[in-house]
């Protein structure tokens, strides 16, 4: 695969919101989906696990790196399109590595309305799909119309009604929990026109309610757990008296200004770190309130769990 553009040892803390983490042996960037199918074959051929990694907004990745071949869907597959349908439509075709701010921005520029809560999520427009992102009352699968993905064997196409959506889930999660190699490869949303001035003021007013309540100026995974049923995550952690609790001076903390957000101060935590006080808060808040926090962030890599 000499076009492959396959490289080795790449360090992967640079490309993980966290800022840890250790260096993939194989790393490629593609730009299609045969190359995505391509590089699986290849990846099969030496017997090396992949992983396929987005914005890397929403994952940990271990200090030893990952010995296999990870694959980023970023800036080569990052189109963005819109057609006029009539009635007040209009269809958004976005690459699965564009990020999913873009999106909501250019939805946005486009006076479209029901995208607005985009514009603050750090993470790809693969990503959204996969865990079906969402703030601030909305959701991902409120607009996807079809996904298109790679299945391990072909391209395929889904409506967005068989994508199997829930709460930071959806069927391709579910697939991929299972062992099944699935890759987001991109999507297409329709939303209705609104008023410009009226989405302009909610992008803003969402805008600043994140910037005042979270620690977006921290490196963090984002929300570190999911909201369990009939609770709120930082409510309680904060309830275990944990918000900005940290286990030493590592520089993993949960956030002061956010108890659901774990961060890593100054960048200098290692990933063992973080995952120590992960499964700290975990036990902590279990013994407090009887409730088992799960985990949003994803692992890769070698945990020893």
């Amino acid at each position: 695969m000499a076009d492959s553009g396959i490289q080795e040892n790449i360090p992967l803390a640079g490309y993980s919101t966290f800022r840890c983490g250790g260096p993939a042996r194989y790393f490629a960037e593609p730009s299609t989906g045969e190359e995505v199918a391509r590089l699986f074959e290849w990846a099969e051929e030496k017997g090396i696990r992949v992983f396929v990694l987005g914005n890397g907004s929403n994952c940990l990745i271990s200090d030893d790196g990952f010995d296999g071949l990870v694959i980023r869907i970023a800036r080569n597959m990052s189109s963005l399109s819109s057609e006029e349908l009539g009635a007040g439509k209009v269809k958004i075709t976005a690459g699965a590595g564009l990020p999913f701010a873009r999106f909501g921005n250019y939805c946005a520029e486009l006076s479209l309305t029901g995208a607005e809560f985009a514009c603050g999520i750090p993470g790809s427009c693969g990503g959204a799909v996969f865990m079906n992102a969402g703030a601030y009352g909305g959701e991902t699968k409120d607009f996807i119309t079809k996904v298109s993905y790679w299945d391990g064997a072909e391209i395929r196409r889904l409506d967005g009604s068989e994508c199997g959506f829930g709460y930071r889930t959806s069927l391709f999660e579910k697939l991929n929990a299972e062992g099944k190699n699935v890759v987001i490869l991109g999507f297409e949303a329709v939303l209705p026109k609104g008023n410009k001035d009226e989405i302009t003021a909610l992008v803003d007013d969402l805008r600043s309610r994140r910037t005042a309540s979270q620690p977006l100026d921290v490196p963090s995974a984002g929300s570190t757990f999911k909201r369990p049923e009939g609770y709120f995550a930082a409510k309680l952690i904060e309830d275990a008296g944990l918000k900005g609790f940290a286990l030493d001076d590592s520089g993993a903390q949960v956030s002061p200004k956010h108890a659901g957000f774990v961060v890593n101060n100054g960048g200098r935590a290692k990933a063992s770190d973080v995952m120590r006080l992960i499964e700290y808060v975990t036990l902590k808040v279990y013994e407090n309130s009887g409730v088992r926090l799960e985990r949003e962030v994803r692992l890769v890599g070698d945990f020893g769990v």
